[in-house]
């Protein structure tokens, strides 16, 4: 008995050339804004001048690089730049997932969709209202005082001049960033639990776990492939400080460079003093290929150790 012939997918060519038009925008987008301007990245082995440009300017092979590794300042802004992502990454990825725990055990249907966006709505907010609150929190409108210092004196507690403890500063980011990235996270993680089988919360129940049990020993385990996928992308970013929120909040304080200034909000400053697109470029590239050995790494170490959630 001979098989069916196959069948054409629904659509056709049209089908076909729908999906196409489709991913067409994100291909533009990744084509201009992330391989042409690989084209740039000789500027990191050269003595740039704007006059004879990019391909005119004479080659001066590594020293671009040395320039940036043999400042003093260079081992401190690769730990803090390492040791800030790090913190930013696991408190975040904890904190998405327990909020996303507790949003899916909320029954009220117009109370959750509440909550998930008040706790959304962070994610939107400028680095710029931000540093604002947060001057508010910690300092007060006139750089003094400041909500948490008054909560302090009513503990009887020693008010704390934030904008000159370099110590609390990665605590304090870590929490900014919590903030505002925990309610993204989360709603990850909420798309992820409603693709988990009914049937599995259903065997649960009749072998008598309570909810917490059951979140505990069934939905956290079934959320390792999507907590692997985002701690994979968030590794691939650990060389790549976040410019925008620590500037914004941090500036030009130099009491506070000790812990948490990072190599982007550093080279952004000898960019802005030295004009020196040469070093600029060169960390910009040594940053990509860390964090490409970083990636290699984490999907190696995760194709071994959880083969089931691997991406490779």
């Amino acid at each position: 008995m001979s098989a069916p012939p196959p069948r054409r997918p629904p659509g056709g060519r049209l089908g076909r050339w729908a999906l196409l038009l489709l991913a067409a925008p994100g291909v533009c987008y990744f084509a201009v804004f992330a391989y042409l301007p690989m084209a740039g990245l000789v500027v990191a082995f050269k003595d740039f001048n704007i006059r004879e440009g990019i391909f005119g300017s004479p080659w001066n092979g590594l020293a671009n690089f040395r320039y940036f590794f043999e400042t003093g300042d260079a081992p401190r802004i690769v730990f803090n730049t390492l040791f800030l992502n790090g913190l930013f990454l696991a408190a975040t990825l904890a904190w998405g997932l327990l909020l996303a725990l507790m949003l899916n055990e909320i029954r009220l249907h117009l109370f959750k969709r509440v909550a998930q966006s008040v706790v959304f709505f962070p994610y939107f907010v400028s680095p710029i209202v931000i540093s604002v609150m947060l001057q508010v929190l910690l300092a007060g409108v006139g750089g003094e005082g400041g909500a948490l210092n008054d909560a302090l004196s009513v503990l009887h507690l020693p008010e704390v001049s934030w904008y000159t403890e370099p110590g609390a500063w990665p605590w304090i980011l870590t929490v900014v960033k919590v903030w505002q990235l925990g309610g993204y996270l989360s709603v990850i993680f909420l798309a992820a639990i409603t693709a988990i089988s009914p049937d599995v919360y259903e065997a649960g129940v009749i072998d008598g776990a309570s909810r917490a049990r059951m979140a505990f020993s069934i939905t956290v385990p079934l959320l390792r492939p999507t907590a692997a996928v985002l701690l994979v992308l968030g590794i691939g970013r650990i060389f790549y400080g976040d410019f925008a929120t620590i500037y914004a909040i941090v500036g030009d304080n130099g009491v506070l460079f000790s812990t948490t200034d990072v190599i982007d909000t550093y080279v952004f400053r000898a960019l802005r003093s030295l004009g020196d697109f040469g070093t600029t470029a060169a960390v910009g590239l040594f940053q990509g290929l860390v964090g490409l050995v970083f990636v290699t790494a984490a999907l190696i170490i995760q194709r071994r150790y959880a083969r089931e959630s691997s991406l490779l």
